[in-house]
């Protein structure tokens, strides 16, 4: 049996389709790590750790000879569950569109919860995110948005004088994606200047409080997935069905220079 048991959910094949199309829909729209690093998957349910190639020396123990351990970095699964009425979900055969603000729901906190790994980590699931190790001091944004480009700038040399080569990608929380592109200098869009010094994808990045520049040369970020993301059945009882939205992976930095994080001003560090 599948362990995601979707053939024994009281969901016909319309339904499924449309219940994966907006999950996929919605995902694409709210996922931006993976956009901007290398991926490396997926390699399914089995997969449970990351081979990270170094070796911790350990003098402890009575086994008799030097020994060490290798180092691994352990996959998180992510399960995100949500429910859905089955009369609703039968009138997808009878041609109906279904709304399916739980499936969109379900897709947004997934989503983010990748990227909050990625970019902000989480230490609990041993995850050390872009934003908290990269080796550079935060540049911090200015009040005008007219004055972004200078900082764009200043974060592109800042990589550039690390030996960091580009292109550059730009990861940008809401307040910054909005203020970008809403504002213009002699009638000149700001965030087509951005883009100019980029010669890498701009993207909107909701778990991210500020910008982040960062090298899309890859090698330096490595999302490793073993189950992508999946929508399983649970269960379910006369009028619901139970679903979920679920996921393993580890997130890597494998470049700590390879980053610049450009702060707002009301930031702590």
């Amino acid at each position: 049996m599948d362990l995601l048991k979707r053939d024994h959910a009281p969901i016909t094949p319309e339904a499924w389709k449309q219940i994966d199309d907006e999950a996929k829909r919605v995902l694409q729209l709210n996922l931006a790590g993976r956009k901007l690093v290398d991926f490396d998957g997926p390699h399914g349910w089995r997969y449970a750790s990351v081979n990270t190639g170094h070796l911790t020396i350990r003098t402890d123990g009575d086994l008799g000879v030097p020994w060490g351990v290798r180092e691994v970095a352990p996959l998180i699964e992510v399960r995100v569950p949500f429910e859905l009425s089955i009369m609703e979900l039968d009138n997808a055969s009878r041609g109906a569109v279904l709304d399916l603000p739980a499936v969109v729901s379900a897709a947004e906190k997934t989503a983010h919860a990748e990227d909050n790994a990625i970019f902000n980590g989480f230490k609990a699931g041993g995850i050390e995110g872009i934003i908290p190790t990269t080796l550079h001091p935060a540049i911090a944004i200015p009040d005008d948005y007219a004055d972004y480009p200078s900082v764009v700038v200043d974060a592109v040399e800042t990589l550039r004088r690390a030996g960091i080569n580009g292109p550059y990608a730009l990861a940008l929380g809401p307040n910054c994606y909005a203020g970008l592109a809403q504002a213009a200098q002699d009638g000149y869009p700001i965030r087509e200047r951005v883009e100019h010094f980029l010669d890498g994808p701009m993207v909107l990045a909701p778990k991210v409080d500020g910008a982040v520049l960062l090298s899309h040369r890859g090698g330096d970020f490595q999302l490793s997935v073993g189950q992508d993301l999946s929508i399983g059945y649970e269960g379910h009882d006369k009028h619901k069905v139970y679903l979920y939205l679920t996921e393993s992976f580890a997130f890597r930095v494998l470049e700590r220079a390879a980053a610049v994080f450009l702060k707002p001003k009301r930031h702590k560090k």
